[in-house]
């Protein structure tokens, strides 16, 4: 077992010395798009500039690791949510940015950026906020119909 700051903190200095990291995503607050255990993010650090819609990685000043996408930005601040969350967190200064997840492996696919289910989290989910958990409740019931 590894302390998991412990591994991101080594997972950070990988991405700071220029190349790309991956893990296992752990937590719920990605879901739909991302679940726990049993898909990967690949990330590294920004060759552009932030911008809405994208997942980046930022180490909270409590030292706490958190990837989730980037609902806003004001200045040189973020503000980011999981995609199964409602409440906003920010502002983010960049100075705690390191990393924007540039493809990740879901249900042992590759997406990147262009595919249906990464623009469809980044442009449809992200303006469904106030109505994400009664969709996902929907969906469960569907499917367990």
């Amino acid at each position: 077992m590894i302390d998991t700051n412990d591994y991101l903190d080594t997972l950070k200095d990988i991405v700071d010395s220029g190349h790309e990291a991956s893990m296992i995503i752990t937590g719920n607050s990605m879901a739909p798009f991302l679940y726990h255990g049993r898909d990967v993010i690949y990330f590294s650090r920004p060759k552009r500039p932030l911008r809405r819609g994208d997942m980046a990685f930022f180490r909270r000043p409590d030292g706490k690791y958190v990837m989730h996408r980037i609902v806003r930005k004001k200045g040189k601040d973020y503000y980011f949510l999981g995609d199964n969350q409602t409440q906003i967190e920010g502002p983010i200064p960049e100075s705690l940015i390191f990393a924007v997840v540039t493809r990740v492996k879901r249900k042992g696919r590759i997406l990147g950026p262009y595919s249906f289910w990464w623009l469809f989290f980044k442009h449809i989910w992200i303006n469904m906020i106030p109505l994400r958990h009664q969709i996902t409740d929907l969906y469960k019931n569907l499917r367990s119909s």
